[in-house]
């Protein structure tokens, strides 16, 4: 889907479904945090009932860089956060939540690392919530989801199921997609040799809207995911190819 444009720094993909109200708020905010650097946003529209996508089209007429996608049925936060990155014209991606508990003023956080890293080493900044504006019941089936995940994984983050993260463009899509896979990126991206820093952000309550997902959803779907991630981490490529210079391999040989 990407069509080969010149690239710039840096593309926010918001996956939304239902989301209307929150989208003129949303990408105010994320005008203002990314207003330093090249960017885009690409708001993709995952199934909404709504007029979400009507409003990412008010939003284009007011700031000019809003992109808008759409998938013709629901196919779930990962399939839109895919798509979202196919289509994106930015060398740096970062993510949030559509349902805007994660504030865009923290997205600086995640693309300023990205951005002056000098080592190409650094792959993925993610976020871990503090302070969570989320019920009771959401938080201790959060804490207990990331227990078992860490306890499976080790991959060294509490809260990998926060919206916010930053990455690389290229090395995302050199992950193995499955449904889901948005909650197992520092473990995926460090499977794959990069490098992951994790920053707090803040959390706040929803605003406007209703949740699209239930805890006991989440806990379904969560325990094969987790099986097989840890299958993609146990059968990773072991050994990774250093290109030799073979004219100075030639001279050697000859002296």
């Amino acid at each position: 889907m990407h069509s080969g444009a010149e690239m710039i720094d840096l593309s926010v993909v918001i996956p939304m479904k239902n989301e209307e109200a929150n989208v003129e708020p949303l990408l105010e905010g994320i005008a203002q945090a990314c207003a330093e650097v090249s960017h885009e946003i690409l708001v993709v529209d995952d199934g909404s009932e709504d007029g979400t996508g009507t409003a990412a089209g008010r939003m284009n007429a007011r700031l000019g860089n809003v992109r808008l996608l759409a998938h013709p049925r629901s196919a779930g936060q990962s399939a839109a956060i895919h798509s979202g990155v196919l289509a994106a014209r930015g060398r740096i991606i970062c993510t949030l939540d559509g349902d805007g508990q994660n504030p865009p003023s923290e997205l600086p956080k995640l693309f300023e690392p990205l951005l002056s890293d000098d080592t190409g080493r650094l792959g993925l900044v993610a976020g871990q919530r503090v302070a969570r504006q989320d019920t009771l019941s959401k938080r201790w089936a959060s804490k207990f989801a990331n227990g078992l995940r860490g306890w499976i994984l080790k991959d060294g983050t509490r809260d990998t199921g926060c919206g916010l993260k930053g990455f690389r463009r290229d090395a995302f899509l050199a992950l193995p997609y499955f449904d889901h896979m948005h909650r197992y990126l520092p473990a995926l991206f460090r499977r794959d040799g990069w490098e992951v820093l994790l920053v707090d952000v803040s959390h706040r309550e929803r605003q406007a809207g209703q949740s699209n997902y239930s805890n006991f959803r989440r806990a379904i779907v969560g325990i094969p995911d987790l099986i097989a991630v840890s299958w993609l981490i146990r059968r990773r490529k072991k050994a990774r190819p250093e290109e030799r210079d073979l004219a100075q391999q030639d001279a050697a040989r000859h002296d």
